[in-house]
């Protein structure tokens, strides 16, 4: 966001359009990535949430089933691509972005913007004097990834590569992983004298520091849980639902509630945390009441993990109050409500789309593969339905505006 934003306003594209944008390909796509910090939680509530049930499969094999029932995240990412590959928007965000192409204004008048999100950038500016050489980010994540491909395979035991990966250390494994990358990005940056050894730790402080918070919830997350597995909540979900609830609809069920939880709460991470232990042991008892518990149906346990992390990505989305919603307002420069306002509507109708064409068709036994062709076709579907392009609301004839934005064109204005 801080870095994009000055090149989308010359592109007269609206701050709200940019924050959702941010915002729709951050947490979507962290959340069904191979390798990420969300990955290594994600795979600590499985694992813990699986212990016990009979389900011995590993945790990180698990997740990899799963991510094709992630319709949401999967679908967010592409109507993303569909928005911009079509030009056309519907709702508040139709309006917000022809006041930015056709009056210049990438902020509607009144809008309250974060001071770190101007022109200088806040505390986010670089050095003047600092080369710009891509290898210093290349390097890093390279001895990241490539540290995590190794540890996973040393850690891992098994004939083929599944069962290495799903068997391998990988919370371990993410950890040193982490801390080579950091290594690795302090030595180039005092080697090559951009950064002093204290500016250097300075900095890795100041990362700790932007996911603080992050750790207050789920420390907050984590103590709920805990209180709930004391009081048997799970057993008790178990007594009253294990013998009334087809398994078929349990993932579609699922996806609402955690998008519920995750609304109400404001955190994807938190509701992960509070509900995957509570869901997995209740969809595995359901699964041996009707006498399922076999591989055949381990696509509902599949689709059952998938739907908690999507609901909750999806509440994440919608909540005024996520901390990642506030961050990708923050970061894009636009306003926070109206970046709320102009993303519910998108983030809707994704929703909609991955309940109704995803986990319900899943529940039943559909393959995820043949439903994601169809419900990326009638996402576009909607974007030509109810979509317009922003051109078409120009009160002016074609040569007028040129004539206009050509008027426009040298002046420059701050928003702000």
């Amino acid at each position: 966001g801080n870095t994009m934003h000055p090149v989308t306003d010359r592109l007269k594209i609206s701050r709200e359009k940019l924050s959702y944008i941010v915002d729709s390909t951050a947490a979507p796509l962290a959340a069904i990535a191979v390798i990420s910090t969300w990955i290594g939680f994600e795979l600590g509530l499985i694992e813990t949430s699986v212990a016990g049930t009979g389900f011995d499969e590993g945790s990180y094999s698990i997740f990899l089933q799963s991510i094709p029932y992630n319709f949401y995240p999967i679908w967010a990412l592409f109507f993303v691509l569909a928005v911009g590959a079509t030009g056309r928007d519907f709702g508040p965000m139709l309006k917000a972005e022809r006041r930015a192409s056709q009056e210049g204004k990438v902020l509607r008048d009144g809008a309250d913007v974060d001071a770190n999100a101007g022109e200088d950038g806040g505390d986010l500016q670089m050095k003047d004097e600092a080369p710009r050489r891509a290898f210093n980010a290349v390097i890093p994540i390279g001895v990241l990834i490539g540290t995590v491909a190794v540890g996973l395979y040393v850690t891992g035991s098994g004939e083929t590569l599944r069962d290495i990966i799903g068997s391998a250390q990988t919370g371990k494994v993410l950890l040193w992983s982490g801390l080579l990358g950091v290594l690795a990005a302090v030595v180039l940056s005092v080697g090559q004298r951009i950064l002093t050894l204290k500016e250097s730790v300075d900095a890795w402080y100041g990362g700790l520091k932007s996911v603080l918070f992050v750790m207050i919830i789920l420390t907050l997350a984590w103590s709920l849980a805990a209180v709930a597995e004391d009081l048997k909540t799970a057993n008790y979900l178990v007594s009253v639902l294990g013998d009334t609830l087809p398994p078929s609809i349990l993932p579609a069920i699922l996806f609402v509630i955690a998008a519920a939880v995750s609304f109400a709460v404001g955190t994807s991470w938190g509701t992960m945390g509070i509900l995957m232990p509570l869901a997995v042991p209740l969809v595995w008892t359901i699964l041996q009441n009707n006498d399922m518990a076999n591989p055949e149906n381990y696509y509902i346990m599949y689709a059952t993990i998938g739907t908690v992390l999507a609901g909750s990505v999806w509440g994440d989305h919608c909540s005024p109050i996520s901390d990642t919603t506030i961050i990708s307002s923050v970061a894009a420069g636009s306003d926070h409500i109206d970046h709320v306002r102009t993303q519910i509507p998108y983030a809707l109708t994704v929703g909609v789309v991955a309940l109704l064409l995803g986990l319900i068709p899943a529940g039943f036994g559909v393959s995820p593969w043949i439903m994601l062709p169809i419900g990326a076709a009638v996402l576009v579907g909607v974007l030509f339905l109810f979509g317009k392009e922003v051109e078409d609301g120009s009160k002016d004839g074609g040569e007028e505006q040129k004539d206009r934005e050509q008027e426009e064109a040298p002046a420059e204005t701050t928003y702000g």
